[in-house]
Formats: structure tokens, sequence, C-alpha cells
């Protein structure tokens, strides 16, 4: 049997996914504690004995490829002109290639900031700012500013091309700067695939042998990219397909971790509804988000300061619970908390409702009345999730509950909520076998196998939504 076997290095577990290449099929998952405080191949090796309990020795391996967010994942900083443009969209960019933005800064940098990002644990920057022939001074001085603050790291510029024969000269002798194309080439309009390819190419450079990754080296063919990037890689693929394989078309993604909620969308999100105009930067097709204070146990009560107690009665009878924040804090103190009675998993479940109801909210545009001369117009910002049918849930709540769809209403919309463009009336799925990552990186290998092994697998957990919101 030839397969294919894909790792991600998670920042709790590291998972295995097996594929029988001929018969395009699962043949197995495992998983194990990921070992990153001692050695990412101890936990490696675990997951393997597991694999190999399940299927035996009789394959061979075709191909291996990883992923990784061990030891936090990818770590930018993201640095712009304007912060709702060029700064947000060098944020846009940074989160697309599956970083988790620590900082982002707008407009001339002083030395506290400077020095602020030197002492960081950034992994890259991501300097930004000016469309293409316009804004060069406040570019040109954050960039004399990082060498002069002796900053080391990777530094990617994808701010105003004009800039970049001044910048080389800032950075002579030195050899962490990259070159990629604009992020926001003109006013509003958002172009950040160069960028988050060359983010990939440095994270494969350069993060994943500062992580351990090289003691598992022989193993692996490449490690290829963030974990979240191969997520979204896969969610772009169900929804465009490919040249033989059809896409699904519009979908979201909604991963509830430990430490942060995830939120992914494939759609241009245009209005629904005629006589909306939109406003604001340009969406990309391919949007990711990142919710660092929404998680199941390292943020949980980040969960409880976000959402109060009025947000969790309305998902739990918190009459069962003596108090209520000692149970976010329970979970906060002790991360490695798995909840096995029925009183601490309905805990659970309702927290995780809060963090999709939350994410989703702040992922999703919002439409709002305009007064003019000619009467009430409406503007759109962000992206109109209303129509989209495909909503699908991954992270360990919504894998392992029995309510996963009930988990994932919270992401739709509500009366009580008007201007919130959330899903309307999506049919619900989830990535029972944790698979999305793996199939992230099969298309790097097999595009059209990817996408016909996440419909067999996948869309077979379909739930319809039956409730009509009221208008």
């Amino acid at each position: 049997m030839k397969t294919y076997k894909f790792i991600d290095f998670g920042s709790t577990f590291t998972k295995l996914t097996l594929v029988d290449i001929e018969k395009e099929e699962i043949v197995a998952t495992a998983k194990s504690y990921t070992t990153v405080g001692r050695d990412v191949k101890y936990g490696y090796e675990k997951a393997l004995e597991e694999l190999n309990a399940k299927v035996g020795h009789d394959y061979e391996v075709v191909k291996t490829l990883a992923c990784s967010s061990a030891a936090g994942g990818l770590k930018m900083i993201s640095i712009g002109l304007v912060p709702d443009l060029t700064a947000e969209a060098a944020k846009r960019a940074a989160l697309g290639a599956g970083a988790r933005v620590i900082n982002n800064f707008a407009f001339k940098l002083n030395s506290d900031e400077f020095e602020e990002i030197a002492l960081s644990n950034a992994d890259i920057i991501l300097l930004a700012g000016g469309t293409d022939g316009g804004n060069t001074e406040t570019i040109i001085h954050n960039a004399r500013g990082l060498v002069e603050h002796d900053v080391k790291i990777p530094i990617v510029v994808a701010g105003n091309k004009s800039t970049h024969d001044e910048i080389k000269k800032i950075f002579a002798g030195r050899n962490n700067l990259y070159f990629t194309e604009n992020v926001m080439p003109k006013i509003n309009e958002i172009n950040v695939e160069p960028a988050r390819e060359t983010i990939r190419e440095i994270f494969m450079q350069n993060i994943t042998k500062a992580k351990g990754m090289r003691n598992v080296e022989t193993e692996i063919s490449s490690v290829a990219m963030p974990t979240p990037q191969s997520v979204l890689k896969a969610a772009e693929a169900l929804s465009k397909g490919t040249n033989n394989e059809e896409g699904i078309g519009d979908l979201i993604i909604v991963d509830v971790g430990g430490a942060t909620t995830d939120v992914h969308t494939i759609c241009w999100g245009d209005p629904t509804k005629p006589g909306v105009f939109t406003i604001g930067l340009e969406e990309p097709f391919a949007k990711r988000t990142v919710e660092g204070d929404l998680g199941m146990r390292y943020s949980a009560m980040s969960v409880y300061e976000a959402s109060g107690m009025r947000m969790l009665r309305k998902y739990l009878d918190v009459s069962q619970y003596e108090n209520p924040k000692i149970e976010y804090l329970k979970r906060y103190e002790k991360t490695s908390f798995v909840s096995t009675t029925e009183k601490d998993i309905k805990f659970d479940e309702a927290m995780a409702k809060i963090c999709i109801d939350l994410s989703v909210k702040r992922h999703a545009g919002v439409v709002e009345p305009v007064y003019s001369t000619s009467g009430i117009v409406y503007s759109q910002r962000g992206k109109d999730l209303s129509e989209i049918k495909y909503l699908i849930g991954t992270g360990g709540i919504i894998v392992n509950s029995e309510n996963y769809a009930d988990l994932l209403s919270a992401a739709t919309f509500r009366p009580d909520d008007l201007n919130s463009l959330k899903p309307r009336f999506p049919n619900y799925y989830v990535d029972k076998r944790y698979i999305l990552s793996a199939m992230g990186l099969l298309t790097m290998i097999d595009k059209d196998m990817a996408v016909r092994i996440m419909k067999k697998y996948i869309l077979d957990t379909k739930v319809e939504n039956t409730f009509i919101p009221e208008d």
C-alpha cells in the first residue's frame, strides 16, 4: 500500500494522517502531545507508534509533508502607514499566512515602539506603508528605525515599491531583508497573496529549524507551512475546486482551540441585498481572523471578560453552578483539564458557543443605515456572509461533541443583532477526523485528490439548519 503521510505539529497535539494514494482514503489518524519543551521528535514518535498499532507496518510512505504551529506557531508584527488601510492590509496578509499577529503598528514609530519590537519574540516583521507611488517617508523612517535598533529577525517589505532602492541602502550588509509586492498598491485595493507566499518561504527556511524540527528532518520531505495556512489552503481548494473537481462554493470554517478561535471564510462577501454599497478596505477572497481572547483553556478567563454572565446565561442554565466564574478559572489554571461529567461538558459547550458566536460576529461584516439627501441608504463594511450554505466546524470541542450542530448554530444571525451579516441558514458540517490541515498539505501534491477526500470525509456529516431567522 503506497501512502502519503501528513504531520501537524500543533501547539498541543502532534497529529498524523495516513492517506492511501490508490484508494484515496484516510487509512488512519493518530495523535500525541507535542513535546516542544523537550524535543518534538518524542511526541511525533509516540503518535507514529499509535498509527502503526492501528495499521501495522505494511505500507510504503511515498512522501511526508508537515505543517506546524508548535511553540505558539508563527508570530508576526505588522507595520503600516494608516491603521485602517496599509496597517490593516499588512495584518490581513500576516493572518492569511497562518501567523499570530502579536502587534500591529501604524504611522512613524517612536523609540519606545522600536524597542518593543526589538525585545519581542516575533519570528517575522511585515513592513508596509504607502500605495505604489504614494507616501515614502513613513516606511523609510520605520525601516531605518529597525536597523538602528538592531532588529535581526526576517523583515518582509510589502509597501510602496518606490522605496525599495532606499531601503536596500539602509539594510546594506544585512541578510534579513525580503521584498515582495505591495499589500495595498492602490487605495482600498488589497494584494495579500505575494506577501503570504514570501512569509511561507521564510517560515520553511528559518522558523522550523528554530523550533526543534531538525531532529525529525530525515522523516519529513519538508515542513511546508504554518498549520493555519494549511487549513486555509484546504478551505480554498474545497470551495473553488480544480479544473477536474467541482468546488462546493462559499464556505466558513470555525476552529475553536485552547488559546484562540480562528475563522476562515472563502467568499468575496459582496452585498446580497440591492441598494447596499460597500465601504472600507477591500476584503480578500480567502480571509482568516484569529481571536486571541477566545479559547477553551489558555484564554478561558478572557472569554469570561469578553462575554460576561449575560452571554453565558444565553447558552447555559447557570443556576446549576455555584460560581460560574470559578468554572472559567479552573480551566484557565489547569489547561490540561478534561471534562468528564455532564455538568463540565455542558459548561465547555456553553463556552464554545460564546467563542463561536463572538468570533464569527467579529469576522462578519456589518450593514448600517446612512442618511442622505435622497433618503436612507445602507453601507456594508466587511463581508456579507448571510447566504453562505456551508459552515464547517473543527477543533477538539466541536469534533468530540455529540451536539456539534447545536454548537455551530451560535455562529448564525440573530434578530437581536440586526446589523450583523452572519450566516442566516447554513448547513452544518464537522471535520470529524481532523483532516483539514492534512488536506492543505495534500493540495501541494494532488489538489484533485484533496478535494475528493474532503468531500468524502467532511460533507458526509451534514446537518440541515431548519431555523429561518425573523427579519
